[in-house]
Formats: C-alpha cells, structure tokens, sequence
C-alpha cells in the first residue's frame, strides 16, 4: 500500500511539473481584435451634438493608452481606468461605447468581455487609419452619470 500511495504521488508530482513547464513553454499568440471595422470607419460623421459636461461629480474617466490625440499604430491596447468618486462604486452595466458616427456604433458588445468596475482592458484594439471620436458612458451606484468623448488617432 505504501509503494502504491508513493507512485502515485510521485506520478502526480512529475506531471504537475511537466505540465507546468510545457504550459509555459507553449507560445502566446495574441489576435488581434476588431474594436472599429472599415466599413463603420467610412460612415459621415455625426452631426448631433454630444452632450458632456465639464464638472461632474460621476465617476472619473481615464484614457490609459493610447495617449490622447496622439498617433499610435493598429494594433494597439485600448485602456480606459474608472475612479468612482466617495463611497458608491461603478455600475459595470451602465458602461456604453459609442463610435460617434451617423448613425452611432454602439462598441459596448466587442469590449464586454474586457469591461470591470476598474475599467477597461482591450488588449490588441484593431482600428482603421485615420481620427475616431467615441464617447464612454459610465454610472455610479448612485445614479450620477460621465460622458467622456475620447479621440483616437490611429496610423497603420
């Protein structure tokens, strides 16, 4: 019985550590993903004016990367940080993307798995060439609502 037992942990223990090392030796592909396609890139512009306000007491937005109005190439990650402000946390449910063309692109769907009350993370955002506006939308648990509008400008 002890010889079975001692196999048996030393089989468990040697593929633990195979497992572990060809887990970490297999190679990380990373596909890029589309967060604007071309076609929705060549819609008209919006011609609605986007309603945002100056001081808010909603949560806060930051754009992490790419830096704001500066040229970066696709692929590239799209971050976004959320800070709610006093004791209320984000409404993750509230979160909306909106590409600001006519008609509007709602983005949210592509970007929820990558979405939390921390923010966002899209690894690998695949965008055209050329200057996108969207808008973010957040709510805290109290209801008070941002409206950020967020340039990207993108060079292939």
């Amino acid at each position: 019985m002890k010889f079975q037992t001692k196999n048996f942990l030393c089989i468990n223990y040697f593929l633990s550590i195979a497992l572990a090392f060809f887990g970490f030796m297999q190679p990380s592909f990373s596909f890029a993903e589309v967060l604007i396609t071309s076609k929705e890139a060549g819609l008209p512009p919006s011609t609605q004016q986007v309603a945002t306000r100056g001081i808010s007491r909603g949560p806060a937005i930051k754009l992490i990367t790419p830096v704001a109005n500066t040229s970066v190439n696709s692929p590239f990650d799209f971050r976004v940080a959320f800070e709610p402000r006093g004791d209320s946390k984000i409404d993750v449910n509230s979160i909306k993307l909106t590409y600001l063309k006519s008609p509007y692109v709602d983005l949210t769907p592509r970007l929820k798995s990558t979405i939390s009350a921390n923010g966002i993370n899209f690894p690998n955002a695949e965008v055209p060439a050329g200057e996108h506006s969207v808008q973010l939308s957040i709510r805290d648990t109290e209801g008070r609502e941002t409206n950020s509008v967020l340039n990207l400008v993108v060079s292939k």
